[in-house]
């Protein structure tokens, strides 16, 4: 018959063994990720692809630049189709010294000028290609451009040429659905956000400060 002390004794040894296990298990974890970043030691300019159906790409985009900004570093925003929406990030960051440029045509949805938003278009494209030639300038923001080249509003080889001759450091974000194939084999990263649920399909409106 097994006494307390017995069932004791055995459950310690129990988890003591997983505890090993869980030990060694680590250990690997560990020398795996040292491995890989011991390996990359290389530094570049990242040019990173935000793109998908999925809510929070602009905001993950934002978030970058917040980051770098906390950082000591400069940033510009060339943001595509959403300027007609106030916009809490750019309350915030054009405070921080951060340059904003701004289409303002508004949604895509709301306009059928082709014309004019073509023309607008380009106008924060313009912009856009200054900052991509600019060395000071260390993380680049382009929200929503995917749509711009989708529409044909701006050349798709005209992104790619300005992209490839960015300085060597300067990093991109561009945001937005259904990313051209060019630009993501061009990219260093890309993320890819999905759509599980959203409040709007049940009828909640976007709203401030959660939203925009």
């Amino acid at each position: 018959m097994t006494t307390d002390n017995q069932q004791t004794e055995q459950t310690n040894a129990i988890d003591a063994t997983k505890a090993e296990r869980h030990k060694a298990r680590q250990q690997k974890v560990k020398q795996g990720v040292d491995a890989q970043i011991a390996a990359a030691q290389d530094e570049k300019g990242i040019l990173l692809v935000l793109t998908g159906n999925g809510k929070g790409k602009s905001t993950s985009g934002f978030g970058s630049v917040t980051r770098a900004v906390g950082h000591g570093h400069k940033a510009a925003v060339v943001q595509f189709i959403k300027g007609t929406w106030a916009c809490g990030e750019r309350n915030l960051l054009e405070g921080a010294g951060v340059e904003f440029h701004v289409m303002g045509t508004g949604f895509t949805w709301e306009t059928q000028d082709k014309e004019k938003d073509t023309q607008a278009a380009m106008e924060a494209w313009i912009e856009a290609e200054k900052i991509l030639k600019d060395e000071s300038i260390n993380m680049v923001l382009l929200d929503e451009l995917t749509y711009m080249v989708s529409y044909h509003y701006i050349d798709l080889e005209r992104v790619l040429t300005a992209l490839r001759n960015r300085p060597p450091m300067q990093h991109v974000i561009i945001t937005g659905r259904a990313c051209h194939r060019d630009i993501i084999e061009l990219a260093d990263t890309v993320s890819e956000v999905q759509p599980i649920k959203h409040a709007f399909n049940d009828g909640i409106k976007a709203q401030l400060g959660f939203d925009y």
